[in-house]
């Protein structure tokens, strides 16, 4: 007896495996991207590119879960009488990964490859918990954020955004038109899909001051991950907010208002009196940011090396900044060379809440600070990263 099969042209679930496996290759990406966001965003070649990278993360295979056996091992479970008896220790894993201790090793690695991601994809995942803190109503609205809206009802669109209580309601009219009352036998007619725009939402304005240590002792690293920071700081700003305003402000023993690319390139040196920015912010603020206008957040990076007759100067401009400020933050880098402080151990005193302070020994640090600083503030500030 002979069979035909026919194929519908219309049969899409020929194309399910390829969706499946496509799906769980986005989920992959996805979870390496967050399992590894602290490398990520320190990441030199991302800081130094122009925002257009595409930057290659390492993924584990894809392949399908399997039992095997681990012929490194002398004594295995599960493969019937054999020498092993009730307490036996079969074995342990090796505390280091394959080809990660001392010497050559010869044991077989783990299989992964490297997936091709854009820099838009890797913000959206850095940014999705992060926010301006402490945002208050204020009589100047430009600062402005994208808002979705359900604003129309249609009959085709997506399945998940079908209208559930529409859908029912037209099923309920049409079989009640034929004398069936009742919500059975629903068809595509029946189907109303909820529809959405994107529109602007205003909040109130807000200007951020990036504040930078530029003097002598900020040596490579230092410098490297004060970058880093106000990086990734600029582009969540420009990114999650329209119109949100970004002061630079650079210093040694003076202070001075740059350039965007001043900021990020030009080199200094010299001594270092942070209470300099800090008086150079309090006018910035006071002549052109007044506080019924404007939310202010301030954002200091320094490594901490300050001149010790300054320390109870920046105490009392501090003080005054809070009273003008929606957040302070400031962040302290301990170089690998040194690990003196004499501005942070000044600050412990400060018990504002809205003044969080981080210190940064590394560069996983530079993820840890931005979600520190743009989020609710913790019941304690002073905290290690």
């Amino acid at each position: 007896m002979n069979y035909q099969f026919i194929i519908s042209r219309e049969d899409w679930s020929l194309h399910r495996k390829g969706e499946v496996d496509q799906h769980r290759h986005r989920e992959k990406v996805r979870e390496a991207i967050k399992k590894n966001l602290a490398d990520i965003v320190s990441e030199e070649s991302i800081i130094l590119s122009d925002g257009r990278r595409v930057v290659k993360i390492p993924i584990r295979s894809l392949e399908q879960y399997r039992f095997r056996y681990d012929m490194r091992k002398q004594k295995h479970a599960g493969q019937g009488n054999g020498k092993s008896k009730v307490g036996d220790v079969l074995g342990s894993d090796p505390d280091q990964a394959p080809g990660q201790g001392p010497g050559a090793g010869e044991d077989p690695g783990q299989d992964y490859y490297e997936a091709d991601v854009t820099l838009d994809e890797i913000e959206q995942i850095v940014f999705e918990d992060l926010f301006l803190p402490n945002l208050d109503e204020k009589k100047n609205k430009k600062l402005s954020s994208e808002s979705v809206e359900f604003r129309d009802v249609r009959k085709y669109g997506i399945q998940s955004n079908i209208d559930r209580k529409r859908t029912i309601l037209e099923v309920l009219k049409r079989n009640a038109l034929k004398g069936q009352p009742g919500i059975h036998g629903i068809t595509p007619e029946d189907l109303r899909y909820k529809t959405w725009e994107v529109v602007p939402k205003f909040e109130s304005s807000a200007v951020v001051l990036a504040m930078m240590d530029t003097s002598g002792s900020m040596g490579p690293f230092e410098k490297y991950i004060a970058r880093s920071f106000f990086f990734w700081m600029v582009r969540f700003l420009r990114t999650k907010y329209q119109n949100v305003e970004i002061i630079f402000l650079a210093h040694h023993t003076e202070a001075k208002e740059v350039t965007e690319e001043e900021f990020f390139t030009k080199g200094e040196s010299g001594g270092t009196r942070c209470s300099s920015v800090y008086q150079l912010a309090l006018d910035i603020i006071n002549s052109r940011y007044p506080k019924d206008d404007y939310n202010v957040y301030a954002f200091h990076f320094s490594d901490g090396d300050n001149l010790t007759s300054d320390n109870e100067k920046c105490i009392r401009l501090i003080d005054q900044l809070l009273t003008k400020c929606s957040l302070i933050g400031y962040g302290e880098i301990e170089g690998p060379y040194y690990y003196t402080s004499t501005l942070n151990s000044y600050y412990k005193r400060v018990t504002h809440s809205r003044f969080t302070s981080v210190t940064i020994r590394d560069k996983s640090g530079v993820y840890n600070a931005l979600k520190a600083f743009f989020k609710e503030p913790e019941p304690r500030e002073g905290m290690s990263v």
